[in-house]
């Protein structure tokens, strides 16, 4: 049976309160050395693991730093040098469009907006609020990923399987206060406590919040 509003709100305040007090600090896992190289790390994470992205930028990022590095890369070369990340075609169009973008558009700067972020390649909804929060700390927005997909669906938020559909649901459950704490907090919950293979979670910290959840494992 779907939750009412209220019981959804009241549900996501105990849950938020719990991810507010367990990671206090939101900050993405991905490493990286200037704003720039966030973006391209948020954009080479799609469909890809942080960890298998870090182990790319690693060295990527010592022959890559400022926006006019990326702009003025060989994309044959640099297709190459992601090839070990999914979609790495994409991803490298991606990458210097957005770069040459910047240049040309927004005089080198990295815009402060979702609505300017968005016109950038390889920017959506999601990676847009990542990179609004973690590099400039603005949080106007809620991003969801596999992650805070699963649990909004596992916890019965949202009705939607749509991410940024997911995100506008999520957004008006929650205060916006508590918006950064969120996308970090389910990310770090899922990767660390509650993994999304089926498994016993009723011993869970989220779980015993709202028992039916250990039940229910959303799909990919």
């Amino acid at each position: 049976m779907k939750s009412t509003t209220a019981e959804r709100k009241l549900r996501v305040k105990k849950m938020v309160t719990y991810l507010k007090d367990t990671y206090p600090i939101p900050k993405s896992e991905l490493h990286s050395t200037t704003p720039f190289q966030f973006v391209v790390a948020v954009i080479l994470s799609a469909q890809c693991t942080d960890k298998k992205v870090n182990k790319l930028t690693e060295t990527l990022f010592k022959k890559y730093k400022t926006i006019q590095d990326f702009a003025s890369a060989d994309p044959v070369t640099f297709t190459d040098e992601i090839s070990s990340i999914t979609f790495f075609r994409n991803k490298a169009k991606y990458i210097i469009g957005a770069a040459h973008k910047i240049q040309s558009d927004f005089g080198g700067v990295i815009p402060r907006t979702e609505r300017e972020l968005i016109t950038l390649s390889g920017i959506a909804y999601k990676t847009a609020h990542v990179v609004l929060g973690d590099v400039f700390h603005i949080w106007n927005g809620i991003a969801t990923d596999t992650h805070v997909r699963r649990f909004s669906l596992k916890f019965d938020l949202s009705d939607n399987t749509n991410l940024t559909k997911i995100s506008k649901d999520l957004e008006k459950l929650i205060p916006k206060k508590d918006w950064k704490y969120v996308n970090n907090g389910f990310v770090l919950y899922g990767r660390y406590v509650c993994k999304a293979r089926p498994h016993n979670c009723t011993e869970h910290p989220l779980t015993k919040i709202w028992l039916p959840a250990a039940s229910r494992w959303p799909r990919a």
